[in-house]
């Protein structure tokens, strides 16, 4: 693994990564378990991601830990993620501190059980100052719902002569998502080899990097964090331009 890492060009790593944390449940079911075993199993591969990349120099990572769509699945899946969420938020707060972790989330907070919102809101508020990496939580999040939001109240400020349309630009847009202090995501990973977005920060990723890899959740680790990295350091971003230009 320290092959790996060493390898790492550490002046060249990607400010924002995005990780839709895919296949806990398949992972549960080629074991016999239930899914409840995968997503326990998953909160140890968030802790060496989280570590991986805060040991590397990764200044924000953003993990979708729940979707808008999730709500839909069996009632009891929904009552344990949530236990699992806050007994993880209990056992990693000094965890988070000891690494200068600043915990962050975003999405329909307020349709988080209210036990959830208040151990999240104790977390949050007791790693505020630390300022090594942003960890993003993504909770009843979902992008479409974002833009829908962010549209809503600009049209408002339109409405009541807050700003004019002329003055709409993507930088107005930025402000009013909830991703508004974070910087464009660079590189966004997907686990358990489906190849999808998944509602996952359309508007934020318009120009990462997609890295797909067949691991499914619970078996990712940091030697396939650093892969990732590597992958994404071997590619050419352009940006709409030529190879040319860049040059």
């Amino acid at each position: 693994m320290d092959n790996i890492k060493d390898a790492i060009d550490k002046e060249r790593l990607p400010e924002h990564i995005a990780i839709i944390m895919d296949g806990n449940g398949r992972w549960a079911k080629q074991r016999g378990k239930l899914r409840v075993f995968g997503h326990e199993q998953g909160a140890s591969a968030v802790r060496e991601v989280v570590e991986g990349c805060a040991e590397l120099g990764v200044k924000n990572l953003t993990l979708y830990a729940f979707s808008t769509e999730n709500w839909n699945r069996p009632k009891l899946e929904v009552e344990m993620l949530m236990k699992l969420l806050i007994a993880s938020l209990r056992k990693e707060l000094k965890t988070l501190n000891k690494n200068n972790i600043r915990l962050q989330a975003i999405g329909r907070l307020e349709s988080m059980p209210a036990s959830v919102s208040r151990k999240l809101q104790e977390v949050i508020e007791k790693t505020k100052d630390n300022d090594r990496m942003t960890l993003t939580l993504a909770l009843s999040y979902g992008s479409r719902d974002e833009l829908k939001n962010a549209v809503q109240a600009i049209s408002f400020k339109v409405k009541n002569n807050i700003i004019s349309a002329e003055d709409i630009d993507e930088s107005v847009i930025n402000e009013h998502l909830y991703t508004h202090n974070l910087p464009d995501v660079d590189l966004l990973i997907r686990t358990s080899g489906e190849v999808r977005i998944s509602n996952f920060l359309l508007w934020q990723i318009a120009y990462a990097e997609l890295y797909f890899t067949e691991t499914l959740w619970p078996d990712f680790n940091k030697e396939q964090l650093y892969e990732a990295i590597l992958n994404y350091q071997n590619r050419e971003r352009r940006f709409g331009k030529t190879s040319e230009q860049l040059n």
